[in-house]
């Protein structure tokens, strides 16, 4: 008989699991905006916050995730010396689900929007896995509006992830979420409680959607770019390193000189576990970004 352990579906439920307490109460808000509200873009209202003062950062969320369960922990320490701009995806949070097609472009547009209407003309962008995906888009559309480029735990097209991991997305249905934390952080700020299902399988039929951004596009990318990747976080790393080196980077250094873009491997973490290292993943931002 099947291990039970190697059983597909109770591994697809350890990966709920383990994605849901990424949105445990533990990585709340320790600060409040100075600025928030909804600004109409592309059809849709999107959420934002702004927190301090400074050279502007916008902060993008992962799957499911809102602002508070994503980057609670770093916006204290972030807004200290920078203005932080986090935005709430399409259906997610306090934005709006929306029929709109789910489109990377189109949510890049949005940030886009949203830093048109708060005056921002160029930032410094932070993405994390589906936010990741985003981020790589708006570098692509939005080249001028872009200081420098931090992408964690994330990739720009399906491959890039391990074979696994896009087996799984591919098995993903909603009451897999049933009486999950990110249930619980949803309904906390969502403006209709009722579209949980549809937002679901909204993000579910994404997901499992392959894309590519493109290679040629990830190349032309001029911004300083830092990949941040856990070593056991789900992607192929073999796709990775043919990522950064479409970056310019994977060279020797002592004959050709430093690229301008970076890669750091954190050891012995998983792609939720990695965005709970606040310290690690300050010191990497606060280095890269100064």
């Amino acid at each position: 008989m099947k291990n039970l352990f190697e059983s597909d579906y109770l591994k697809l439920l350890l990966m709920i699991v383990i994605m849901t307490f990424a949105a445990s109460p533990l990585y709340g808000q320790k600060v409040k905006p100075s600025d928030s509200g909804y600004i109409p873009v592309n059809g849709i209202k999107v959420y934002y916050e702004v927190y301090g003062e400074g050279s502007p950062i916008v902060l993008l969320h992962g799957a499911f995730m809102t602002i508070d369960t994503n980057w609670g922990q770093l916006i204290p320490e972030l807004s200290k010396n920078r203005k932080v701009i986090a935005i709430e995806l399409q259906g997610h949070g306090h934005t709006q689900f929306s029929e709109r097609k789910l489109a990377h472009a189109t949510l890049a547009g949005d940030v886009a929007g949203v830093m048109d209407h708060l005056k921002i003309d160029k930032a410094d962008v932070v993405g994390y896995s589906f936010g990741g995906a985003v981020a790589y888009q708006f570098a692509i559309q939005s080249p001028k509006r872009l200081n420098k480029l931090v992408i964690i735990s994330a990739t720009y097209k399906t491959s890039g992830w391990l074979p696994e991991v896009n087996n799984t997305f591919k098995k993903l249905k909603p009451e897999l979420f049933t009486n999950s934390p990110m249930k619980t952080a949803y309904d906390a700020v969502a403006p209709d409680k009722t579209k949980w299902t549809k937002f679901l399988e909204q993000m579910i039929a994404a997901a499992g959607q392959p894309f590519d951004l493109g290679d040629s596009n990830i190349s032309k990318i001029s911004a300083p770019v830092l990949i941040i990747a856990g070593d056991n976080d789900g992607l192929d790393k073999i796709e990775l390193s043919k990522t950064y080196q479409l970056l310019g980077g994977g060279t020797s250094a002592d004959l050709g000189g430093m690229p301008k873009s970076q890669l750091a491997i954190v050891p012995g973490q998983g792609h939720v576990s990695l965005m709970m290292q606040t310290a690690t993943i300050l010191g990497y931002l606060n280095g890269f970004l100064k």
